[in-house]
């Protein structure tokens, strides 16, 4: 079970604004408009366009910058990082189902998955745009367990939020706080998933594309 954002593709809207309007504007713009909190909105089953644009109209000293949260979000969507990739492609190749379980709006997934074609290859996507639960509320996971067939230690999760890790541990799932593809390489190994010779295989071939 893979979640997606700082995961298969990072995720760096403070650093994307910063080359835009520089920090000190930026730092303005984040205490005054809650984009965050705004982008909830998103990842619970608004339309990208339609929160931004409202948030904008709202904050009108600020309205190109809110809107640009929608125009320009597919560049804070970046870089992938591809050996997280590798590793997803090794595991299928071996037969084994993998599925998404990410806090991620609905419509902007279909924009990642157009730049970023390893979202395309999941066996099964459980998305909280439209669920409309987010991590790390245990209905979400709960959604996997149905949509699954499998429950507790027969789940393998990696996630780079230590709240979303805990809280699939409390259901018992075997979970991995990701902080990178070689620990998580690691963990793939230690269960069994993956040989060493297959992961290292893996990391070598995504650093030499």
């Amino acid at each position: 079970v893979y979640d997606i954002g700082r995961v298969l593709v990072d995720w760096r809207p403070e650093e994307i604004y910063d080359a835009r309007i520089g920090q000190e504007r930026r730092k303005a713009l984040f205490a005054a408009c809650d984009l965050h909190g705004m982008n909830i909105e998103i990842d619970m089953g608004g339309h990208s366009r339609d929160v931004a644009y409202t948030h904008a109209k709202a904050h009108p000293a600020w309205a190109d910058e809110i809107r640009a949260w929608h125009d320009n979000w597919i560049e804070m969507l970046a870089p992938d990082i591809p050996g997280s990739a590798a590793l997803l492609r090794a595991l299928r190749a071996k037969g084994m189902p993998v599925v998404a379980l990410t806090n991620f709006g609905w419509n902007t997934l279909e924009i990642a998955k157009l730049k970023y074609p390893v979202l395309n290859e999941f066996d099964d996507e459980f998305v909280s745009g439209r669920l409309g639960v987010m991590k790390p509320d245990p209905a979400i996971y709960e959604h996997v367990e149905a949509g699954t067939g499998l429950s507790g230690k027969a789940l393998l999760f990696a996630d780079d939020s230590p709240a979303n890790v805990e809280a699939a541990r409390a259901r018992g799932w075997n979970a991995h706080l990701f902080e990178g593809p070689e620990g998580w390489a690691e963990v793939l190994v230690r269960v069994g998933l993956l040989t060493a010779a297959e992961a290292e295989r893996a990391l070598v071939q995504a650093a030499a594309d």
